[in-house]
């Protein structure tokens, strides 16, 4: 299966991701800000990203603008559920630096196994226009 990071500042948030998605058999990288997120995505290589875009430390839209930086082909899915001050709609924002799909929080099981399975699809090509 597939290499996963997940970036989330919420422990109990995180643990679930994780949980729901290796029942699946993908191995999950797990970091709680966006600075142990991209030196994890540096190490790991994994297939996809999940970020959240509110979080200390380093926020999900510059995460998502240096993975674009370094990986420009990176399949990557932004979930939130709070507003930064400088965004409206930080999912909106996500997707226009290129997230491969975004994630409104709260979420269904279901609702995270399917866009994975989307993302990780052949037919998402993160270098194409975001799916």
């Amino acid at each position: 299966m597939a290499s996963i990071l997940v970036i989330e500042d919420d422990n109990q948030l995180r643990e679930i991701v994780r949980k729901i998605l290796e029942v699946r058999g993908h191995r999950i990288s797990l970091a709680s800000n966006g600075i142990e997120g991209l030196r994890l995505f540096r190490t790991v290589h994994p297939d996809l990203v999940i970020t959240d875009i509110v979080m200390p430390v380093k926020e999900g839209l510059d995460t998502i603008r240096l993975l674009r930086t370094w990986t420009p082909n990176a399949k990557i899915i932004a979930m939130s559920g709070g507003l930064l001050a400088r965004e409206k709609n930080p999912l909106a924002a996500a997707k226009q630096l290129g997230a491969s799909k975004v994630l409104a929080k709260p979420f269904r099981a279901e609702q995270l196994r399917a866009i994975v399975d989307e993302c990780l699809a052949e037919h998402c090509d993160p270098s194409a226009a975001p799916c």
